[in-house]
Formats: structure tokens, C-alpha cells, sequence
């Protein structure tokens, strides 16, 4: 990973997860056009598919992407305003060569960012994306004349394919007949048009809040517990049976019960794979590093291995299509559904929860209760892009955990005994240290966050 900065609060974050920057300080519209090139080059010629979510400042990114990605002779398609999970279906059912999505996912609405697909729809991997990283320092991009410039195109029907694609998944007859209501938060963002759609095809009476597309996020995007203050209001008003929140390009999806309760976006990689592995989806449970121990026992539930990779969307679809995984998630509430695309789907994710309470005819609050009770505790240290692998590093040296029976390197430092694990990794997405703790016991959880919390600050 590169990351290159002036300071902790001016970052532009070149890593596995894209280019990453503040709009009017480091994300420049000549940084913009050059990665564009820069991609445009590594991956053409070709067609490659462009999308962006309803950030305001996607007005001005979109234009030096596609120009960008012109000089270079490659054949734009302009997908608009989807959902990034539809621009990555349309690159993998299509000829093309690879796509861009502008979105900075959770990231405030400063911030935006480009994230670089390949032919299949998985973003780039490690590797890849340091090889278009050296493309880019270089600066020796293909260029092509004035008359041989291909227009670009535009395929508003992205999004509406993406639903057929997920309607496919579910069993539409059994969730209509539920008749339920759901309450969705779509925070103005990507999902504002596709999931009130979606789940009015599901036979479902909607409750929307911020789903106008045109308005600026109400609330940080990151669908968290704090973030869901309006959605647990309109659940509990409108007296619907759940309530589901997006972040802004319909990676990530948080959940609020029907009594109004928050309970975290670790249930939602539970709830998705109690949906799909209790109808026999066959394949190994793909996770991460900081995901909770629940989901190990669900999957030996029902006799599933389960496989660890390091944080971020690209390790767990490159994991799932290795493995023919029945699925693959997070904790943060991004989940990859193979069956349908190698993509974070918070909209597939949506309908299979609600598939999951159709099939079960019970409520989510006594699904969740199903669901066997760790607690995990997120914490996050601000720290300079610059300095923060160097603290992983002596924390990796000088770290003691005499309850400890593994020590895993893969990413950060994650520290696993039998009753508690703890997990400290640099952000790929923000200038920040994150430090994640679990454990059979509430108590016992924030105290390993405390003192990792401090282990950490101290070495800055």
C-alpha cells in the first residue's frame, strides 16, 4: 500500500481499496484524470464501464474520469448514478476490460475516490494495484489522435439489471406472502431509486427515509449503530417488522429490529448466512480477520469450513471464487453473494434477510437472538498516513498476550485465544489505526480495547 500525505488531516490514500482523497485539497481534478489514464492504460483498449454514487462532487470527478479514460482510446460506458456492486455485475456479464466506480463508500461526503475493478468485477488485488501504480508514477500513458477518440457511451439500465439479478436469488412467493414492512434508510445515496424498487417487487409496503438522490447525506454514511438514530425513530413510528440503512454506493448495510434496537452490522453477515447456508448453498464461509466468532459457529452449525482472509472486499472475493464459497462477508456489513456477483451487495444482502424472516415467519429480533451472544468493541486511533505501519510493526515486535494461542500477521496484528481475540490494523479507507476486540464477556471485551487502544496511542 502507498499512501502519501502532507498531514493526518489532508490524506490521499493510494491503496488496495482505490484512490481516496479530500475533494478541493488532495483528490485534484489532475490526479484525477492521470489515475484515469493510468487505469485506462494498465487495462486497455477496451471497454470500461464507469458509475458513481450521488456525492455532489461525482459531477466533477465523472467528467475527468471519462476524459481520462478517452485520451487513452478506451470505450467508455456511462452507467450514472448505481449502485458499485451494479457497475461490477456489468463488468462481469460484459466484454469489458474493467471499470471504475467513484464512490468513497462510508467516507464523508468530502471525500470521494476511485475504486478500479478488473474483468471480472473483483477490484484489483494487491499486486495489480501496485502494477498500476508504477503506471501511474511513470506517466507514459497510450494516448490516441484527435480523430480516432471513441465517444462515450451510456447504459442507464445497470441498476435494473443488477435487481433481476438478486430477484433471482430470493423466493419472491414466500416474502410477498409475509406482507411485511420495512422501513429503509437509503442515507441519499446510490440505493435511493433500486431498494425501495426492489423491495416493492418483493410484495414488501415501504417505508422510505432519505431516498432523494439530489440531497446531501443526512448523516455520516457508515452505517453504523450511532448513524441509525433516524431509522430506529421511523421503525418504531411506523411499527414496521425491520429497518435496514445503506452507506453510499450500496457496499455496506446496517440493520435496526422492530423494536427500534441497533444491534450492529456483525449480524448482518450472520443473518445472511444462516439465509444462505440453511438452504443448502454449497461451499466454505469466506470472512475476515476482524469478523466475530459467531460466524464460525454458524457455519460448523451446518457443517461448513470456514476460511480467514485479511480485511477488505478484494481478499474476500478473490477468497470466495477460490473456494466456490456459498458466501462471503464482513463485519463492517459488506457481503459477497457468489451466486450472484463477486461484489459487496448490501442490496442482496437486504433481500436475503428478509427472505431469512419469511422462511423462519419469525421476527429479527429473535433471529438475532438466535445468533450465539459475543461482544465485540471497534475502536479507532487517528494517526498519520506516514507513521501507522510503523506502529503495527513494533507493536508485531513487542506486542505480549500470555493469553494468546495464535498470533496471526496476515494484516496488522491479530492476537486469538480461545474466549477473546484482538485485532490492530492500519485503515485502508481512512488515516486511522483500527483496533477490534472480542470476547464471551461485555467486560472483558472493552478492557482488551482500552488497553490496546493505549498500546497503540503511546507509540505514536
Amino acid at each position: 500500500m502507498t499512501t502519501l500525505s502532507t498531514d493526518v488531516s489532508r490524506p490521499l490514500k493510494i491503496t488496495i481499496a482505490g484512490v481516496r482523497g479530500v475533494i478541493g485539497e488532495t483528490l485534484t481534478p489532475d490526479l484525477l484524470v492521470n489515475f484515469s489514464q493510468a487505469f485506462g492504460t494498465y487495462v486497455g483498449p477496451g471497454r470500461v464501464m464507469v458509475s458513481r454514487d450521488t456525492r455532489p462532487s461525482g459531477r466533477m470527478v465523472a467528467p475527468c474520469v471519462l476524459s481520462g479514460l478517452t485520451a487513452t482510446g478506451c470505450e467508455v460506458v456511462d452507467l450514472g448514478v448505481c449502485p458499485s456492486a451494479a457497475l461490477q455485475l456489468a463488468v462481469r456479464q460484459s466484454d469489458a476490460v474493467g471499470g471504475i466506480a467513484i464512490t468513497a463508500g462510508h467516507n464523508d461526503a468530502q471525500w470521494n475516490a476511485l475504486k478500479f475493478c478488473r474483468a471480472d468485477g473483483i477490484y484489483l488485488n494487491p499486486k495489480q494495484a501496485e502494477e498500476l501504480l508504477n503506471v501511474y508514477h511513470q506517466k507514459e500513458f497510450t494516448k490516441v489522435a484527435w480523430d480516432e477518440l471513441p465517444p462515450v457511451q451510456r447504459d442507464d439500465a445497470a441498476g435494473e439489471r443488477h435487481l433481476e439479478a438478486v430477484l433471482g436469488q430470493i423466493d419472491v412467493d414466500t416474502v410477498a406472502a409475509a406482507r411485511m414492512k420495512v422501513a429503509v434508510d437509503c442515507t441519499n445515496g446510490a440505493c435511493s431509486e433500486f431498494t425501495p424498487r426492489f423491495l416493492r417487487e418483493l410484495g414488501c409496503e415501504v417505508v422510505p427515509i432519505n431516498d432523494d438522490p439530489e440531497l446531501p447525506f443526512p448523516h455520516e454514511p457508515r452505517p453504523t449503530p450511532p448513524n441509525l438514530s433516524q431509522l430506529r425513530a421511523l421503525v418504531s413510528a411506523a411499527e414496521a417488522e425491520a429497518g435496514f440503512a445503506h452507506d453510499a454506493d450500496g457496499d455496506r448495510l446496517g440493520i435496526v429490529t422492530e423494536q427500534g434496537e441497533a444491534p450492529g452490522e456483525e449480524y448482518t453477515v450472520c443473518l445472511a448466512t444462516e439465509m444462505v447456508l440453511g438452504r443448502g448453498d454449497p461451499g466454505p464461509v469466506v470472512t475476515n480477520l476482524s469478523t466475530t466468532m459467531a460466524l464460525d459457529d454458524i457455519a460448523a452449525k451446518y457443517g461448513h469450513e470456514i476460511v480467514r482472509t485479511g480485511v477488505g472486499q478484494v481478499f474476500i472475493a478473490e477468497a470466495a471464487q477460490n473456494w466456490d464459497a456459498a458466501i462471503a462477508g464482513e463485519g463492517s456489513g459488506g457481503i459477497v453473494f457468489p451466486a450472484i456477483n463477486y461484489a459487496h451487495d448490501s442490496i442482496a444482502a437486504l433481500g436475503h434477510i428478509i427472505n431469512l424472516m419469511a422462511v423462519r415467519d419469525e421476527p429479527i429480533s429473535e433471529l438475532i437472538a438466535q445468533i450465539p451472544r459475543y461482544y465485540i468493541v471497534k475502536r479507532e486511533v487517528t494517526c498519520p498516513p506516514q507513521r501507522a505501519y510503523t506502529v503495527i510493526e513494533e507493536l508485531r515486535r513487542n506486542v505480549q498476550a500470555p493469553w494468546a494461542e495464535e498470533i496471526n500477521l496476515e494484516d496488522g496484528v491479530k492476537l486469538i485465544g480461545s474466549d477473546r481475540w484482538v485485532h490492530i490494523r492500519v485503515s485502508m479507507t481512512e488515516p486511522r489505526i483500527r483496533v477490534i476486540t472480542e470476547a464471551d464477556a461485555k467486560g472483558l471485551a472493552l478492557d482488551l480495547a482500552d488497553d490496546y487502544v493505549r498500546e497503540v496511542t503511546r507509540r505514536l
